[in-house]
């Protein structure tokens, strides 16, 4: 019999601390739902919880590229005052 793969069987397994079960009904999920961010970020939790990599999201990458222009932007600021 195929097990149901649904948000409140992923969230059963969650709670009952079967982290590897609701990781792969997530994962399932996030697949049929990428715009979900949710799922999206209970996959990334159980992801890190599980020592695994977990999939770079669009929202991830965007909050990198935002955190890498924040460095470049400190990076510069230190290399004009350290010039005067």
């Amino acid at each position: 019999m195929e097990q149901i793969k649904t948000k409140t069987m992923a969230e059963i397994y969650l709670k009952q601390g079967h982290l590897q079960e609701a990781y792969e009904i997530f994962k399932v999920l996030a697949e049929k739902t990428p715009d979900n961010h949710e799922i999206g970020e209970k996959l990334r939790l159980l992801s890190q919880k599980l020592g695994l990599v977990g999939p770079v999201t669009s929202s991830d990458a965007h909050s990198n590229k935002e955190t890498l222009q924040a460095l470049e932007k400190w990076l510069t600021n230190i290399q004009i005052r350290r010039r005067k």
